[in-house]
This record gives C-alpha cells, structure tokens and sequence, in this order.
C-alpha cells in the first residue's frame, strides 16, 4: 500500500515539475509578460521612460514601482528554471 502512495506522489511531482507552454498563473494576475524575454524587453522600456520623466513625477515613480514588478516577475521565472539546491 505504501508503494502505491509513494507511486503516486512520485508522479504528481514530476507532472507539477513539467515545463508548461501556457503563461504563468502570477504573471498573468499582474498583467505582465509571461516569458523571460517579454519581462527583459518591457524592463528596457521602462528604464527608458523613467530615464526620460522628470525626477519624482507621477510617471517616473510609476514607472520606478513597474520595474521592481518587473524585476520580481524575472527573478520568479529564474528560480524557477534553476531551483536552489536544499
């Protein structure tokens, strides 16, 4: 009976640990990019806006928050494609 559990998990992790071709759930709630390359382009963009806008506008700030969003969404995808070892 054990086995069978022990099967069974087995198989549920590696299902859970398969790469997945749709977007991720979280980036998807944000209203982000869903890949690494779509976050790295928008990142640019948005450094360029906030590089334009005067210092401590509405839009400087705004787009100061967007790029930690940002930064947090690559660091995700990252973890996620090489997990941290224990």
């Amino acid at each position: 009976m054990a086995d069978k559990k022990k099967v069974e998990k087995q198989g549920k992790r590696a299902k859970d640990a398969a790469p997945s071709t749709r977007r991720p759930k979280r980036a998807a709630k944000s209203g982000l990019p869903g890949t690494r390359a779509e976050l790295m382009e928008l990142h640019r963009e948005t450094r360029a806006r906030r590089n334009a806008a005067a210092h401590g506008s509405e839009e400087h700030v705004a787009a100061v928050e967007l790029i930690g969003r940002i930064e947090v969404e690559i660091a995700r995808i990252e973890r996620a494609m090489d997990p941290p070892l224990g």
